[in-house]
């Protein structure tokens, strides 16, 4: 795999995990009442958020890995499993009602950059954790982590690249919560998630396929391991 493609399928994985699309509507319920700049101020704390919190697992996963004596096989499949189980929540139903409930908090009136760090404190459960960053991309990190081993340096920079590159896209996605909503309405955001829904479950089963090839010889064909390999 070359590092192009490391990159983009790092990218793809974790865009489908956060869903910064699909998760459009429920931005929008947890900062309503709040002004377009307090708005905007909150999703740049988000995506810090996000990018502080994966560069970390991506940087130190590994050695937590081999702290706790597991396997990166064995991690792989389990973490193809929780993928697995997300994607198909995705694909299948509405996502994002489940946390509507909990984020739509009360946040005392206010403006500014202290008023949108409140708010942003009452959204860091549910809505940052888990919603946006939970097992599934904790694990995808540090699955992709141990594939950028293989660039050296340059595998690290391309990781951190990947994770701001996301960052950056999350952070654009909500400041455009208002247009994305009138464009593509209830039904199209729904398409949006059970696509990447779709997306996610094939990565999933791309991941535990890989798993059980690393942990045992000859159960998976080298080629359904890894298709694009050269």
């Amino acid at each position: 795999m070359s590092q192009w493609n490391f990159a983009v399928n790092f990218f793809v994985a974790l865009f489908a995990l956060i869903d910064p699309i699909g998760n459009v509507p429920l931005f929008a319920a947890a900062t309503n009442g709040v002004k377009s700049r307090d708005a905007r101020w909150i999703s740049v704390y988000i995506s810090l958020f996000v990018f502080g919190f994966l560069t970390f697992f991506y940087f130190s996963g590994l050695s937590l890995l081999e702290f706790f004596g597991i396997s990166l096989p064995a991690f792989r499949i389990a973490g193809g499993v929780i993928l697995f189980l997300l994607g198909l929540e995705m694909a299948r139903d509405d996502f994002t009602a489940t946390f509507a409930g909990a984020a739509d908090d009360e946040v005392p009136a206010g403006e500014g950059r202290a008023h949108a760090r409140r708010r942003f404190e009452r959204m860091i459960v549910p809505f940052a954790m888990p919603l946006l960053i939970g097992p599934g991309a904790i694990s995808t990190v540090v699955i992709y982590a141990s594939e950028a081993k293989t660039f050296g340096l340059a595998g690290a920079a391309v990781g951190v690249g990947v994770i701001a590159a996301l960052s950056l896209a999350v952070m654009l996605i909500f400041w455009a919560t208002p247009l994305i909503s009138r464009l593509l309405g209830r039904i199209g955001l729904t398409i949006v998630v059970r696509v990447l829904g779709l997306i996610l479950c094939a990565l999933a089963v791309q991941f535990i396929l890989a798993g059980i090839a690393e942990s045992t010889a000859g159960v998976i064909l080298r080629e359904a391991a890894a298709p694009y390999a050269k």
